[in-house]
């Protein structure tokens, strides 16, 4: 088992177009999937979204990976092989989110089959950057039950749609979810704007392949 130490998260959200060819859309999760081979990379997991909670975007698609540092995710999002992923992907969204946080509580990998609640909070403009940290903190203190969780504040991202604090709470399977409160907010809600909350479950390997 992979010991805990700090990582980089990266949330990608996308909306495919309901009319999008669903060959074409196989043929861009096999993509993705594909983008694992790159050395730097820690995880990498591509799915359907299977519920959502925002008044944003109908989000149909979660890209979800892990690296060693920020460097490595430069690396990655530099390299030849995602920039081709990325050309082919863009003409079948009608939109598309990225969050990158860096998080201190987390494994490398998560097993097939592990069910995610990814929550993304926009937090209000006259928020000074202090309360930002001692809300991380009380973040971090809300899940006890379960294996992994990683909270933090959003890197420097033109893509990431005003959301500034990353939440990835991960359970043994999507009844576990249903099982945990919901994030308890009380003592944060006065700094949120808004939120976005997607769970998806983490592909077997025979479901990732076909």
């Amino acid at each position: 088992m992979s010991a805990h130490h700090q990582i980089v998260e990266h949330i990608v959200l996308l909306s495919v177009k309901p009319d999008a060819d669903s060959t074409k859309v196989e043929t861009m999760i096999n993509e993705v999937n594909g983008l694992i081979s790159l050395n730097f990379t820690l995880h990498l997991s591509v799915g359907k979204i299977l519920r959502s909670t925002s008044t944003s975007p109908n989000f149909s698609h979660i890209i979800h990976c892990r690296y060693r540092s920020t460097d490595d995710l430069q690396a990655y999002n530099q390299h030849p092989e995602h920039l081709s992923v990325l050309k082919n992907t863009q003409p079948l969204l009608d939109d598309f989110t990225v969050v990158d946080f860096l998080s201190d509580g987390s494994r490398d990998s998560l097993k097939p089959g592990s069910a995610m609640r990814v929550t993304l909070l926009k937090l209000k403009e006259d928020l000074v950057e202090n309360e930002k940290g001692k809300l991380v903190e009380e973040l971090k203190g809300q899940f006890k039950r379960t294996d992994d969780i990683s909270v933090g504040e959003s890197l420097p991202n033109e893509m990431s749609k005003g959301y500034s604090i990353g939440v990835i709470v991960v359970y043994p399977d999507l009844e576990a979810i249903d099982s945990d409160a919901e994030l308890r907010k009380s003592k944060v809600q006065d700094f949120i704007e808004s939120e976005m909350v997607v769970d998806y479950v983490v592909p077997l390997p025979s479901a990732a392949e076909h």
